[in-house]
């Protein structure tokens, strides 16, 4: 049987996003994207508007699935994120952060503010 990677990465963001509901977030969006990237969840918490890189890996042996987020990935969700605030938002001055769920086998880790 082959593994579809599409299918098993929107199964784990929907998991990210039942986590997150759990914990108290709103989902705003899944999968915005724009023509220089694309962020996997946008949220709301405590009048903080929250952009999510969710990361999955089913075993350690390329590390660590929140290890996959490199300072380009970063650079390119932060881009991304300057474009949805501009475009829905008419500002740049809203309160916001990154957080960064890696999902390793069935465990999930949870950066808040992680760059």
């Amino acid at each position: 049987m082959t593994v579809n990677k599409r299918t098993i990465g929107a199964d784990k963001e929907q998991l990210a996003a039942e986590y997150l509901i759990d914990n108290g977030y709103t989902v705003l969006e899944r999968n915005f994207r724009s023509r220089t990237g694309e962020i996997d969840i946008i949220a709301s918490k405590d009048n903080y508007l929250v952009f999510i890189e969710v990361k999955y890996r089913s075993s350690n042996r390329y590390g660590a699935a929140i290890e996959a987020v490199n300072y380009k990935k970063q650079q390119t969700i932060r881009k991304v994120a300057s474009y949805y605030l501009a475009t829905r938002y008419k500002s740049c001055d809203i309160p916001c952060r990154f957080d960064v769920l890696g999902i390793d086998g069935g465990a999930i880790t949870h950066i808040k503010n992680a760059f």
